[in-house]
């Protein structure tokens, strides 16, 4: 069985992420969607609520399974019996710092590649940190997120 590993922040997830995971999913038997929870950092999202929101959000995809974790993504991915990793790029910068994790990850795992998805056109804008910011001041995110998220992002800064 073919199985990748999209890991990411997913803080919270966007439609450019699930262009990825869509397109994805196609390329692989089982495609899972490893959730970041990163102690170092302060998420606008607990893991917990991330993981249900793309799991609602992948509901149709029968052969993607979303699960948080921390640690290495290469121990990860080999938990998972995963041989690759999938990552999208919006754009050239993005390029150099996921070409020099890809090639750590391989030097540790050499199991495990890395593929890069482009991300569509419509979404190469899109990133989290957008999405939170204009959240954050009560802005119409209908166009970045999926409706499963919108509220939720809404809520978050209601409080």
């Amino acid at each position: 069985m073919r199985v990748g590993v999209y890991p990411g922040s997913f803080d919270p997830v966007t439609l450019g992420h699930l262009d990825v995971i869509l397109r994805s999913s196609k390329l692989v038997d089982q495609l899972v969607i490893g959730v970041l929870n990163n102690s170092a950092k302060k998420p606008l999202f607990s893991a917990e609520e991330r993981v249900d929101m793309i799991k609602e959000a992948t509901k149709d995809l029968t052969n993607v399974v979303v699960e948080a974790f921390d640690g290495l993504l290469v121990d990860f991915a080999d938990l998972k019996g995963a041989h690759v990793i999938i990552r999208g790029l919006r754009a050239i910068t993005d390029f150099e710092y996921e070409l020099q994790i890809a090639q750590t990850n391989h030097k540790v795992n050499p199991k495990v590649d890395t593929l890069f998805l482009t991300t569509s056109v419509e979404y190469s804008y899109v990133s989290s940190s957008v999405v939170r910011e204009i959240g954050m001041y009560g802005g119409d995110i209908t166009s970045f997120v999926p409706q499963n998220v919108v509220e939720r992002v809404h809520d978050k800064f209601r409080k």
